[in-house]
């Protein structure tokens, strides 16, 4: 069948390319700095530094991640290739069912050639760090706080799929349904590198459920993205004088356990009016701690993006989360679209976006953004 040969020949294009993307992302080095860190953590004394140790292991299970994440792909290429050979050795080239499987398999290896090569993309500072979420719902009381839920779920869900430990940090409830604000952590490499997009104002056309006479409702929600910063990834220096430290008892998404004592954390940076809180975990140390990472994270963040000298230059200013701020809009009525205003990316099965298939809007975002289309 002359589908099967032009998508073998199309195919076999790709090895040219497998070898290309084995050298930018320098395999080779990958390898080698393996060796010498396992070497070294076999070594008298390794773990006597606890802080040097686990960044130590960190490097090389990113290291083995980026490999074994490239034979994986370069497999899935070979075995495609052989399917079809073999399918037009057994004669088999009519058969609709094995056409359409090949087809599939071919268009999964492009669909992952395409994300392994944006992770080239990645070269900021703090891309290959974990990513910490904060959603807030928007003016409009329980349509917003439902909405704010509905992208909690989502990037929950985005996070299952690219099998990154996602982490809920703090969860404060809506009034009758959803949420007003939540932090999660999103643990993996290059977590931060991707989320970062995602970082904006999201916009929601849909029928009420809350509205008995059935009306439509425009809805806001924001979130930020921050990278999670350790005390050893940055200089920033804050001074106690400078926090406000409140403890109270837990409530919300954290189970049951959590909130019999005041566990909970909420600190105030007082120069900027930055606030943070931490309530999942099961020590007023850890939610403490926890929020630090992330008061210091949003720091770096905020100076990072606004292109400040210093820490001090921020004024803590919120932009509005309301109509024309948006990166994107989801509509659920009268038609179905998930579009991003920034690249005109779109999607039209709703639901498979609101369960986490938001790769190309990613993808299209990195993309535009290392063309020179977009404003970092």
């Amino acid at each position: 069948m002359l589908i099967l040969d032009e998508l073998r020949v199309e195919l076999e294009g790709y090895r040219k390319d497998m070898k290309e993307l084995y050298h930018i992302l320098d395999l080779d080095k990958a390898k080698k700095e393996i060796e010498e860190l396992q070497a070294k953590s076999a070594e008298d004394g390794f773990w006597d530094d606890l802080e040097n140790s686990q960044k130590t292991m960190q490097i090389i299970k990113q290291n083995e991640s980026k490999l074994a994440g490239f034979s994986k792909l370069d497999t899935l290429l070979e075995d495609t290739i052989t399917m079809i050979e073999l399918t037009v050795e057994a004669g088999e080239e009519e058969d609709e069912a094995t056409v359409a499987e090949i087809k599939g398999e071919a268009d999964r290896f492009k669909s992952e050639l395409q994300t392994m090569r944006l992770t080239t993309l990645l070269t900021g500072e703090y891309d290959s760090k974990n990513a910490i979420l904060t959603f807030h719902a928007g003016a409009g009381g329980t349509e917003a706080q439902d909405w704010a839920e509905m992208l909690f779920r989502m990037y929950n869900r985005w996070g299952e799929r690219h099998n990154y430990k996602v982490t809920t940090l703090d969860y404060l409830d809506g009034d009758e349904a959803g949420l007003k604000s939540a932090s999660i952590l999103v643990e993996g490499e290059n977590a931060y590198g991707f989320l970062k997009s995602e970082a904006g104002v999201h916009r929601l056309v849909r029928v009420s459920p809350f509205d008995s006479s059935g009306r439509r409702h425009t809805s806001f929600a924001s979130l930020e993205v921050m990278p999670e910063i350790g005390d050893a990834d940055t200089n920033i220096e804050i001074r106690p004088e400078d926090l406000e430290t409140e403890f109270y008892r837990a409530s919300g998404a954290g189970g049951q356990k959590v909130n019999k004592t005041s566990s909970a954390v909420r600190i105030v940076h007082k120069p900027t009016g930055i606030v943070v809180s931490c309530q999942t975990q099961r020590s007023q140390y850890q939610n403490k701690d926890y929020a630090m990472k992330m008061l210091v994270s949003k720091l770096v963040e905020i100076k990072e993006r606004e292109h400040l000298d210093k820490i001090e230059d921020i004024k803590g200013v919120q932009k509005e989360i309301a109509w024309g701020a948006q990166i994107r809009s989801y509509v659920f009525m009268p038609y179905t679209l998930a579009k991003d205003h920034r690249t005109n990316c779109e999607n039209g099965n709703i639901n498979a976006v609101m369960d986490g298939d938001i790769d190309s809007f990613i993808n299209a975002y990195l993309t535009a953004l290392s063309h020179g289309e977009l404003q970092k």
